[in-house]
């Protein structure tokens, strides 16, 4: 299977650390390689601009230093920058995780892309590997950044993806490597991925780099008995089984007393608009994380865009909703804001005691 996938293997086994493994015939033809190394300024311009705004954004959000579940890390490893998606804490400073990188070209049907939705993050580390599990101990030499956080309903799409993988479940989609695409993950969700390996696939090698690159930074696994202190195998099984609805919770829960107002609003919201992607075809999967078309019935009564109060209780906050007369249509979005629908009674009253609450920080107009 002879591909021009991006970057070149060598130049990521060196990027690794295992410079002096690069077989001979791995090396990328010398006229490509002259070709790269003299690209024209006009070549340049436009990428080069995109990746100073994005990072520009990631400095602007200026996010909590505290490791959390669904924040994008940066670690430095034998004097090298490593991304981890934090999953949940294990135990004490012990975390699990997915390995993050940025080659899209070698991504497989286990990878998770992120999308414009979850900027701003860290472009280096735009690709979650969720076959690639590891257990990692927050220390001062690791030099860790926060540089990007996935909202709620996020991190439950790439564990729903994870636990394909741990069960390796047969996707109906062929072997194609450098092909990107939106797919469904867990019934429900939609995820934009790669496509899964085939024979001699060259995404194998390429995998082969980043798990040992995993082992090099991961911290043994000590055994406990403490809540969350599962292998990762485990973990994959007790998550795997069971019925659609106790998987769909398992994936919001995971990281159990963190973030669970939020967790559990965004289950309402993925539950509402699961009937989206079991009875649609491509148009609704993309729409799925958008807002409903135009005709459908959810777009009449007025749209406000809500943001929550830190440790806002989930009782409270469906208490006020239902008060209100608002319903949840989306969110958050990057600003942690929440889209609602006024449908019930008098729109101008709800509003107004949505933003009178203790509850809420802020609602306004989309």
């Amino acid at each position: 299977m002879t591909l021009d996938l991006w970057p070149p293997l060598s130049l990521i086994r060196s990027t690794l650390g295992h410079a002096g493994e690069t077989p001979a015939g791995d090396a990328p033809p010398a006229a490509a390689a002259a070709a790269a190394a003299q690209p024209s300024d006009a070549s340049l311009l436009m990428p080069l601009t995109e990746l100073a705004r994005r990072r520009e954004a990631v400095a602007a959000r200026a996010f909590p230093a505290r490791w959390a579940p669904g924040r994008l890390v940066s670690v430095l490893h034998e004097g090298r920058l490593l991304g981890v998606l934090l999953d949940k804490c294990l135990h004490g400073n012990l975390w699990r995780g997915w390995m993050a990188a940025s080659e899209a070209d070698w991504a497989s049907a286990y990878d998770v892309l992120l999308e414009p939705g979850d900027e701003p993050f860290e472009p280096m580390f735009g690709l979650i590997q969720t076959w690639n599990v590891l257990n990692l101990e927050q220390r001062p030499q690791l030099c860790a950044r926060v540089l990007g956080e996935l909202s709620a309903t996020r991190l439950a799409a790439v564990r729903a993806v994870h636990d394909e993988w741990a069960v390796q479940q047969v996707l109906p989609i062929a072997p194609e490597p450098g092909r990107i695409a939106l797919r469904t993950a867990g019934g429900v969700f939609t995820v934009l991925s790669g496509t899964p390996l085939g024979v001699d696939d060259p995404r194998a090698d390429y995998q082969g780099l980043y798990l040992d690159a995993a082992a090099r930074l991961a911290a043994p696994l000590h055994a406990s008995t403490e809540p969350g202190g599962l292998s990762p195998p485990a973990a994959a099984a007790t998550t795997g089984g069971g019925d659609w609805w106790s998987r769909l919770v398992g994936w919001f829960r995971a990281d159990r007393v963190v973030r669970p107002a939020l967790a559990l609003l965004a289950l309402v919201v993925v539950v509402q608009n699961a009937a989206l992607l079991r009875s649609g075809g491509e148009e609704e999967e993309v729409r799925f994380r958008a807002l409903p078309g135009a005709a459908a019935p959810a777009a009449a009564g007025e749209q406000l865009l809500l943001r929550w109060k830190p440790a806002t209780d989930m009782a409270d906050a469906q208490a006020l909703l239902a008060a209100a007369g608002a319903e949840v249509m989306g969110g958050p979005d990057a600003q942690g804001r929440w889209r609602l629908r006024l449908a019930g009674g008098d729109a101008v009253q709800g509003r107004a005691l949505l933003a009178a609450s203790p509850l809420v920080e802020s609602v306004e107009p989309p």
